[in-house]
């Protein structure tokens, strides 16, 4: 029998009594289930979805691991990805998944790997649903470490809304791979380019399950942390001399990461129409001098940021707060989560991985000591659904939704119960 120290045995009590109460009710809850205080947009949308794995491989990539500032190695860098589509389900057949997680951290033995499996509503390869119109193409990208199912919450939600939603589970940067931070650092914002010019290509593939299913020239980007350090680059927030030096620093005097630093030609001409939206959550970088002025200056594509007061890895006021700030070239919301930390955007924590041995300071990094996680995943559904909605989608009806000025603590906010907005700051720039 494995012995479990006091905080396992804690964690076990609670997850016993979370799954015995869910029993007797006869309730099972699915990771994004629409809580009885939610607000109005967080509800599942009405297309029944799939779900399917593809593994890409990206040639002749810099491999920044293996490199040196004398010697460059280059490789075919491997990236599986996940898909969620809007699908048409044969009689009988049920919308719903298991899929096969870890937490931990597999080159760290302090950390060891904890296997679990949770329940998602998606029909494995079911058969995509076509329509006259393509689906828009959002693309999801996690934080460091973590993986492509680290926001099913939201990535089901979404493509029941009419979406193809793909999420990358990006190479030394997960769970089951995390490597040095250098190849995080230099390879965020090529995956999201790669991975939005392979669902284009797979989009005109007869032989594809995509086949005439998405519009690429329609994109948002969704990102987690080191996912929305790369999504701002690929929307045009160069990043500084200082960041360049810093993976300098890192690389053993490699300056790779120029190629994405503004004023370089390649990062300029890298610069992409089809993304018309960007969600960054929690977004890394400021505090660390990855951007300036001029680079902050660059993003021109609406952006809705999402944060936590009290962030304490990507920081608030020096950190995500002041890129909000200093993205005075494009039209940007930042919605705030008062007193959470930086796990605003994260599938809740499983209490069966602790039970099985997963550390408690590896749970945590998961789960935020303020707010429900559940609740925070239905408010970013909310906000997310009624921003994307707006510039995907070009629909009206998602603007009061995300009116900033008609908030406030003495009524209750635009789709939401009344008393069921406290603890949230929501603010507004058009930009120039």
């Amino acid at each position: 029998m494995k012995k479990r120290n006091r905080n396992q045995w804690i964690a076990f009590v609670l997850f016993l009594s979370v799954n015995l109460f869910a029993q007797e009710k006869e309730i099972q809850f699915v990771y994004g289930d629409k809580l009885p205080d939610a607000p109005v947009l967080s509800a599942r949308g009405t297309l029944q979805i799939g779900v399917q794995t593809l593994e890409l491989i990206n040639p002749n990539q810099i491999d920044i691991l293996n490199s040196t500032k004398y010697s460059e190695v280059v490789y075919d860098r491997p990236l599986t990805v996940e898909v969620w589509y809007p699908a048409k389900l044969a009689e009988g057949e049920i919308e719903q998944d298991v899929y096969e997680e870890v937490m931990g951290n597999y080159n760290d033995p302090k950390r060891p790997l904890v296997p679990f499996k949770f329940t998602g509503r998606a029909k494995r390869n079911a058969l995509p649903l076509q329509t006259e119109s393509p689906y828009p193409l959002i693309i999801v990208s996690h934080g460091y470490t973590g993986s492509r199912y680290l926001m099913t919450y939201l990535t089901e939600n979404l493509a029941s809304k009419g979406y193809v939603v793909v999420s990358i589970g990006h190479t030394d940067s997960t769970f089951k791979d995390a490597s040095p931070f250098i190849s995080t650092l230099l390879n965020r914002s090529l995956d999201d380019l790669f991975v939005l010019n392979e669902m284009d290509r797979l989009s005109k593939d007869s032989d594809s399950f995509l086949y005439e299913l998405l519009d690429a020239d329609t994109t948002g980007l969704v990102g987690y942390s080191m996912g929305g350090y790369g999504a701002l680059n690929v929307g045009g927030a160069g990043y500084s001399q200082k960041a360049v030096d810093f993976f300098k620093g890192l690389s053993r005097g490699r300056s790779d990461l120029e190629r994405r630093m503004m004023g370089n030609a390649e990062y300029e001409a890298s610069f992409d129409s089809r993304i018309k939206a960007i969600v960054a959550m929690a977004p890394w970088g400021m505090e660390n001098g990855v951007w300036d002025e001029q680079g902050l200056s660059g993003l021109k594509i609406p952006t809705f940021f999402i944060a936590g007061s009290k962030d304490d890895i990507s920081g608030y006021e020096k950190g995500i707060q002041a890129i909000y700030e200093g993205t005075i070239n494009t039209e940007r919301y930042l919605l705030t989560y008062v007193n959470a930390r930086h796990n605003i955007a994260p599938n809740p924590p499983p209490f069966e991985a602790l039970q099985e041995g997963l550390d408690l300071n590896e749970y945590l990094r998961y789960a935020d000591s303020v707010w429900d996680q559940r609740r925070m995943n239905n408010i970013n559904q909310h906000f997310i659904t009624a921003f994307l909605g707006s510039k995907l989608k070009s629909s009206m009806d998602y603007l009061n939704y995300l009116d900033a000025n008609s908030f406030s603590d003495e009524k209750p906010w635009e789709g939401f119960l009344p008393r069921t907005s406290i603890g949230l700051e929501l603010y507004y720039e058009k930009g120039n």
